[in-house]
């Protein structure tokens, strides 16, 4: 609650001193000319204030009950063999940038690399403002069509992956009984340092009643490594039992479907032609690089925007 609080004061505070500014600045141009040396400092301040107006106006759009959380966000490689698992790396690269760019602190959990290339899963735990609000745009099956390296006659390939979100649960929030949980141990996997492959730090929970398997391996401590393991295993069980409720779940989770074609959420089209298109928002960019290198904010915008039309 004292979260939640907090989060509010601050929008609070951040509407009203653009208020202020602005009133300030309506204030100044009216007095202004163009040839007074003040006019360009107005102008840049003015853009400032339009930034940040922007910015109140995106945070509008996140006010959902689990839009503040952090998350556990997932990569899984569908239809499309070895080509899949490299979309998948390639989209675990992007995701990356953009955390990077937004700031947010995130770490991989567990990850299983493909024997030929790229990866054929990946689960990471992000932290920051307004994280699983975001991440939720991202939900659903993407396809990838390019002319592909693993092809001897390069032959043009279509390859999809899948990405999951989930809020991140306190133990607390999910009532789970430690008799029903099975706790397995196994050797990491992976480059590193000279512990990997050679004790079981890693570590998988089955929640026996439900079925429910989580791991997570990248700590060299087992110790850490369940701790992150039962977070996962909260927020999955969150979900689960909130089935009674579907509608809650498709706004916490998105519908699921099967990784292949026909389900895509969105398409990465590197040939005959280069164009990242967005089939719920039709929204389309022909600069791929820029996408893949990060440039993400515009699609979750307009989906979270359409999201809000659809309510």
């Amino acid at each position: 609650m004292l979260q939640e609080i907090k989060s509010l004061e601050d929008i609070i505070n951040s509407i009203n001193k653009a208020g202020e500014e602005a009133k300030y600045l309506k204030e100044v141009y009216e007095i202004i000319s163009e040839n007074d040396p003040l006019f360009k400092e107005i102008d840049k301040k003015l853009h400032e204030l339009g930034n940040q107006i922007k910015d109140l106006e995106f945070k509008t759009l996140l006010d959902d009950k689990f839009d503040n959380k952090n998350a556990f966000f997932s990569i899984q490689s569908g239809a499309g063999g070895t080509d899949a698992c490299d979309f998948a790396s390639m989209l675990f690269r992007m995701y990356c940038r953009w955390f990077d760019k937004k700031g947010f602190n995130y770490q991989v959990t567990s990850m299983l690399k493909d024997e030929e290339a790229g990866i054929k899963s990946v689960t990471i735990y992000v932290t920051g403002n307004y994280v699983y609000g975001q991440l939720k745009a991202e939900v659903g099956v993407h396809r990838l069509v390019r002319i592909s390296p693993f092809n001897a006659n390069n032959k043009r390939q279509t390859s999809f992956v899948s990405c999951e979100v989930m809020p991140e649960m306190d133990e607390i929030q999910v009532n789970i009984n430690t008799s029903d949980l099975r706790i397995e141990t196994f050797k990491s996997g992976g480059a590193g340092g000279q512990h990997v492959n050679k004790t079981e730090s890693a570590v998988r929970i089955i929640h026996t009643p439900t079925n429910i398997q989580v791991e997570c391996q990248n700590e060299r401590s087992q110790i850490l490594n369940r701790k992150v393991a039962m977070k996962i295993l909260s927020s999955k069980l969150y979900k689960y039992y909130e089935q009674q409720n579907k509608s809650e779940i498709q706004k916490i989770q998105g519908t699921k479907s099967d990784i292949t074609f026909g389900a895509q959420i969105r398409s990465y089209t590197l040939h005959p032609y280069q164009l990242v298109k967005d089939h719920r928002t039709n929204l389309e960019v022909s600069n791929i690089q820029a996408v893949l290198d990060g440039e993400i904010d515009e699609y979750i915008e307009a989906f979270l925007k359409y999201s809000k039309r659809k309510m």
